[in-house]
């Protein structure tokens, strides 16, 4: 009995330590970013207030407006389907918003169909794939890169992170919070990877 509890101990503490480190790596990949230049930048999307963008959400639009101000992008890439019934679909909210803030319709494109980061990813790359786009960065929120770019980079996509400069999730609480819920959707696309749809470039 006592060499089954310890040999359950010690899986315990294999997997704690494996899922510590898994962690670790997300979190130093947060810090990662590109700054060459690519043909979109996709930004992921993020729920919606109403008809406004939410605070989450308007920091990637933002950022990836600037990218597109700076000249690193050429084409920007709006992601999500609709959250709740009578609201805007994600990606219509966030090209609203850019338009208003002088981005013109033509070098914006959007898909409104996803409702995950791997579909917002799926269904930004028919976009890229239609209009001949190659190379793009990612955006999202800083915890968010190391997932969601596996999966750009999974489905064929040359990818880049580009995580907003700012975050939403500020103090020490929100943040663990957040790690943690990507160490666990992370874990579980890792799991769910050799059965999804994989394109090796």
């Amino acid at each position: 009995m006592k060499r089954i509890v310890k040999a359950c101990l010690l899986v315990f503490f294999i997997l704690l330590l494996a899922v510590g480190l898994l962690a670790s790596r997300i979190y130093l990949y947060s810090n990662a970013s590109s700054d060459g230049p690519s043909d979109a930048a996709i930004v992921l999307g993020a729920a919606v207030w109403g008809a406004n963008v939410s605070p989450v959400f308007k920091e990637r639009i933002n950022h990836g407006i600037d990218l597109y101000r700076k000249g690193t992008v050429r084409k920007l890439i709006f992601t999500g389907g609709q959250g709740n019934p009578g609201e805007p679909t994600e990606s219509s909210a966030a090209r609203d918003y850019a338009l208003q803030l002088g981005i013109p319709a033509g070098d914006i494109l959007i898909e409104e169909k996803s409702h995950t980061t791997y579909e917002n990813i799926l269904y930004a790359k028919q976009l890229t794939d239609a209009h001949g786009l190659r190379k793009v960065h990612i955006v999202s929120d800083p915890l968010h890169m190391k997932r969601a770019v596996a999966m750009a980079r999974d489905l064929g996509l040359v990818a880049d992170p580009s995580p907003t400069p700012s975050t939403r999730y500020q103090g020490l609480r929100s943040q663990a919070g957040l790690l943690a819920h990507e160490t666990y959707y992370y874990i579980g696309y890792l799991l769910r990877r050799p059965f999804v749809k994989v394109a090796h470039a």
